[in-house]
């Protein structure tokens, strides 16, 4: 497995001269673009690693599955899926478009509409710090704070979400302060997180919300079901189809160049890359995780599958 990781680290490389940082947010464009690591934590205990796997970096919209997570949790389903769906898009993460033209609520928790929705559930109920210790409960991750220079940044690029926002709130969907729900949204999706971090929260994933090590229940068995699902359909923004049939697993990005990832009851995936394609998701994050697949035979649908060695 070590030798495996080795080789696809290499083959990812290859595709970074094809992408660029996020340089519309001025902090995350300041990424060094030649970073790029990957992990695989096993439900058995092993851990993998090869590159950047410890540097920090911020969630971005990896945040979305954490915000989903605590909003089924504490909101319930209904409360959720009545005002935001569980379609696919196929507009980019950050439309407004489909929200004010041909929709009355977002189509999903995964892009920008969806998940400032659901900040919106949480806001009046869970403060940044509870946020927070939850984050580094699923990640089983201490070491994650607030970027605060990140934040900044977005705080002062966040015209876009600003406009969501308000849409929201005009149809009804946000009825708590808007302006507190952006906050909290923007801090989610700042928060400093690694390669591992991310491995850790899809091995929880993949072993059905339940903590790898201890057998404690972080998550209910519906709600990681929920979440799974929703990662498959929708977690690479408006590539999400092409990783599905390509990849076949479930899986989330953010623009900061993450990528979770887990093969279910397997294992848990990190991926570090922050050289990103057009659609916002890692360049050679995607091929590394499709490589993987490949070659462990982890498409969900493939004829068989194999352990990792």
């Amino acid at each position: 497995m070590q030798t495996l990781l080795e080789e696809i680290l290499e083959k990812g490389k290859e595709k970074i001269p094809y992408g660029k940082t996020a340089d519309y947010i001025p902090e995350l464009g300041r990424a060094d673009k030649n970073r790029l690591g990957i992990c695989i934590f096993t439900r058995d205990g092993k851990q993998y690693r090869a590159g950047d796997t410890s540097t920090r970096f911020t969630i971005q919209s990896i945040s979305k599955v954490i915000n989903l997570a605590a909003a089924l949790e504490r909101c319930g389903f209904e409360h959720v899926f009545s005002k935001v769906g569980m379609e696919p898009s196929g507009e980019a993460f950050n439309s407004l478009v489909e929200l004010d033209l041909t929709s009355s609520y977002p189509f999903n928790p995964m892009i920008n509409s969806g998940a400032i929705a659901v900040a919106s559930f949480l806001e009046p109920i869970m403060d940044f710090e509870e946020m927070l210790e939850f984050a580094r409960n699923l990640c089983q991750d201490p070491g994650i704070t607030l970027d605060e220079a990140v934040c900044q940044s977005e705080m002062s690029h966040a015209s876009r979400n600003r406009a969501i926002a308000y849409l929201l709130e005009s149809k009804g969907i946000i009825e708590s302060d808007v302006e507190k729900s952006l906050q909290l949204y923007i801090k989610l999706c700042s928060l400093s997180v690694t390669a591992q971090s991310l491995a850790n929260l899809g091995l929880v994933l993949a072993c059905g919300g339940t903590h790898p090590v201890t057998g404690e229940r972080l998550l209910s068995s519906h709600v990681v079901q929920v979440i799974k699902t929703i990662m498959l359909t929708c977690g690479m923004y408006d590539g999400s189809g092409t990783s599905a049939v390509l990849v076949g697993l479930p899986a989330k990005s953010g623009v900061g160049g993450g990528i979770l990832s887990l093969a279910d009851r397997k294992m848990g995936i990190g991926i570090y890359g922050p050289a990103l394609d057009k659609k916002g998701n890692s360049i050679a994050g995607q091929e590394m995780l499709r490589l993987l697949s490949e070659k462990l035979h982890l498409h969900l649908f493939a004829e068989e599958s194999r352990p990792p060695a």
